[in-house]
């Protein structure tokens, strides 16, 4: 594959995340030729958040007067991205999905920028496909926190996070995310990527795209995943392949960020399935 036909590479990043982790990763895709983008999700935006002071964030605050961010400014954020290199640059563009960004690509992928339909239209560039890592595939229909909550009303606080004063109306931010985001790091690396973490409102945006039917989609199985343990990642890819939808598996004994554990592998992984699905 030339640089020329080489697909942008825009990465849907996980909640309580900024862009930062995913640099290195980044750079990596950038010597092999490829374009990358990582646009900052308002839901996890600091300055979006009513923190006060982001370098010294306040928690109980409580949301801005207009409400927190939703999941589809997030989405609108990738959208907008998505238009200009699509629509003005006429380039392929391949997403790249981590965590609750599972969420965030799928409903970003709508049926107008895949590059399949536009093709059909004369039409170039658009996208190619998702590539899933550690990502929630939440079913159309359901928002994150649907899916993954009690049925009966409770609230189940998973072990990698908790709430602050206002409970799930306000923020969570991540717990000993050395341990469950960055195992695998050395504990000064670990520690170090742990300070790049922010913040995020409960998302109950609901899933209204099926991209899962209409792209090519690629999920890694991270098997030593802590945050979201490699059996829900296999359940949420079976539940998906109940329905139809075909996805090229690929596994790596990695935690919950391959993008810094694994980032040549993953790199060499996000080429190859590149090389399958490039129009």
């Amino acid at each position: 594959m030339t640089t020329n036909m080489k697909p942008a590479i825009v990465i849907c990043h996980g909640s309580y995340h900024s862009p930062a982790p995913y640099e290195p990763f980044m750079q990596k895709l950038q010597v092999q030729g490829f374009e990358t983008h990582c646009p900052h999700r308002p839901t996890c935006d600091l300055r979006k958040l009513n923190v006060g002071d982001v370098d010294h964030p306040d928690f109980d605050l409580g949301p801005p007067p207009e409400g927190y961010p939703s999941d589809t400014d997030d989405v609108n954020a990738v959208v907008e991205l998505l238009d200009k290199l699509v629509n003005e640059d006429g380039k392929l563009v391949l997403l790249v999905a981590h965590s609750s960004g599972g969420w965030v690509a799928t409903q970003a992928a709508i049926p107008e920028l895949q590059a399949k339909s536009r093709r059909s239209e004369g039409r170039a560039g658009g996208l190619i496909g998702i590539f899933y890592m550690g990502a929630f595939l939440v079913p159309v229909g359901e928002s994150i926190h649907s899916f993954f909550q009690p049925k009966d009303g409770t609230t189940f606080v998973p072990p990698f996070m908790r709430f602050h004063k206002h409970g799930v109306k306000g923020l969570g931010t991540p717990v000993d995310a050395p341990r469950f985001f960055f195992n695998g790091l050395d504990a000064e690396s670990s520690t170090k990527w742990a300070a790049t973490l922010t913040a995020s409102p409960v998302n109950t945006d609901r899933l209204t795209n099926d991209a899962y039917s209409a792209l090519p989609c690629a999920y890694l199985v991270l098997e030593d995943d802590l945050t979201l343990p490699k059996e829900y990642q296999e359940g949420m890819i079976a539940l998906q392949e109940q329905k139809g939808n075909k996805f090229t598996i690929y596994r790596v004994p990695s935690g919950h960020s391959p993008h810094l554990t694994w980032t040549e592998g993953l790199m060499s992984t996000v080429a190859d399935f590149t090389n399958e699905i490039i129009v």
